[in-house]
Parts: C-alpha cells; structure tokens; sequence
C-alpha cells in the first residue's frame, strides 16, 4: 500500500487539507473515508471542488475502502486518507488495513465534546476509539499543519 498520511479532520478537504498537507505531502490521492458522505451527491460535490487540481479523489464508505486498499488498488499512487472522526479508521483496522500513524487535526467543538486541545474536541465513542486504535499498535499525533510540531495524542488525551 501507498498510503503517505492519514488525518482525522471533522471538515475533510478545505484549505489546510487542500492545500498544505496534500502538497507537503504530494500525494495523487485524497481518500474520504464516511458512510454518510459516501451517499450525499450534494457533499461529494462540494469535496470535488476543494479537491486541488491534478489530484484525485476518492469518497467511499468504510467497506469500500477497506476492499480497495487490501485489493491494493491505490498501490501505485500516494494515498492520503481523509474521516472525520477515528472510528472509521478502526473499523478499517478490524477490516485488516494497517496504519502506522493517525494524524489527528481539527475535530469540532459541540455540546458532547470536551476539549483537548483549542482544535481537538473529542466525545467519549473517540475516546474509546482512539484507545482501541493505541491498543492496536497505531501512532496517534496531533498535528494541525505541516509546520508544527507533532504532539503525541494519546498523552494529551490522558491529560484531558
């Protein structure tokens, strides 16, 4: 698998998806990993057109995703995988794909959050994921751009 990052961020593809980790990282690819957004046309739409010129796109739900990335569809292009929050990633973790690192960026402020960082807000089903997630052997870091310092998550999830 060609998989060259992977990024928890509650508003999938916009400026800091689009434009600084798809470059940094020069991926050919953004993977948007959502049952729900998988079936929205309206919501693909809108991803298509954030999607930066030259790079493709993918928008599938969990299944899919899985089956694609164990089928190594995507092995010859550099693949960044996009979910909104960290469940869909261990339901691909169940499903047999492997992941080194889980980059955790923007995860939105609501009435059943609590804050990790200014940008991180998490419930407690993330909790339980992200637990999971370190359990299986998964790095999880926080990072919001390129040019800053990853943190490790699951130290800050414990202080939160």
């Amino acid at each position: 698998m060609s998989i060259i990052g992977v990024r928890i961020d509650g508003r999938l593809i916009h400026g800091q998806v689009a434009n600084l980790w798809t470059t940094k990282l020069n991926a050919s690819r953004i993977m948007v990993v959502d049952d729900d957004v998988a079936k929205n046309d309206i919501e693909k739409s809108g991803l298509k057109l954030a999607t930066p010129a030259g790079v493709k796109l993918s928008v599938l739900p969990v299944e899919k995703a899985a089956a694609n990335l164990l089928a190594g569809k995507y092995d010859t292009q550099r693949l960044f995988i996009v979910a909104k929050r960290p469940q869909p990633y261990l339901e691909l973790v169940k499903l047999g794909v492997k992941f080194e690192t889980i980059n955790v960026g923007n995860m939105s402020q609501s009435d059943v959050t609590r804050s990790i960082t200014h940008s991180i807000n998490v419930t407690d089903d993330d909790v339980k994921a992200f637990e999971e997630l370190d359990a299986a052997g998964v790095k999880l870091t926080a990072q919001m751009v390129p040019s800053d310092t990853a943190s490790d998550f699951m130290n800050l999830l414990r202080k939160g």
